[in-house]
């Protein structure tokens, strides 16, 4: 039994090393190409594609956006992004829950990425695996909805460390939902004190404005 264990971390620890050699040699195509990735990453219908709408809606004047959309099946919100007039390009994992940096890879060739100011990565919707894989983003950014419960930050505690910004989506929902915007930042912030936090309802179109000027401040940096 001991053995087994062993192999298992073993194998657990070169898939890691080999995708972080190549997530490296993706951010470093992004640099030198002065594209900033985002790595959006959240639960099932947290909302991650309604926020991706709302922000090219809010930022395609002034910057050139494209998105690399995640899911296990189907392309139904690769084609809503679409209708907002970014480019787009979908992967399906066939079943794995995450991204990697092998796909990110495989796919970045189909944008012309010197027309490219900001490219937002939708990881598939799980609140485990994908903070574990680095896929070459500058920045991971994680949403949690007021429905899921404020008990998220002590149950998933790698995703809130691993994040730069952690957006409170459904603000709007707070008076039927028995959930602490309160206690979600209080324990959010002890995992990671360097968190960004903003409380937004992406359907009210509330609160994004704080959010849109952190990714403004962060390209312009660029």
């Amino acid at each position: 039994m001991k053995e087994v264990f062993k192999i298992k971390v073993t194998l657990v620890k070169n898939i890691l090393e080999a995708n972080t050699r190549i997530a490296e040699q993706n951010r470093k195509l992004f640099a030198d190409r002065n594209v900033m990735a985002i790595n959006i990453m959240s639960a099932p219908g947290a909302g991650k594609t309604t926020l991706i709408e709302r922000t090219i809606k809010a930022l395609k004047q002034n910057f050139e956006i494209a998105v690399i959309e995640g899911d296990i099946q189907s392309t139904y919100d690769a084609e809503k992004i679409a209708a907002t007039g970014a480019s787009v390009v979908q992967i399906n994992t066939g079943g794995a829950c995450h991204l990697d940096g092998n796909m990110i890879s495989e796919v970045v060739d189909q944008f012309d990425l010197d027309l490219i100011d900001l490219l937002i990565i939708e990881n598939v919707g799980n609140l485990v695996c994908p903070a574990e894989f680095d896929v070459g983003e500058n920045f991971k950014v994680m949403l949690l909805s007021i429905p899921e419960g404020d008990d998220k930050p002590l149950k998933y505690p790698l995703i809130f460390n691993e994040s730069s910004v952690l957006l409170i989506n459904k603000i709007d929902l707070l008076p039927y939902v028995d959930c602490s915007v309160e206690k979600i930042r209080r324990e959010s912030l002890k995992i990671n004190p360097d968190l960004e936090i903003f409380e937004i309802s992406c359907r009210k179109e509330e609160g994004l404005v704080g959010w849109y000027k952190w990714l403004e401040k962060k390209m312009e940096k660029r």
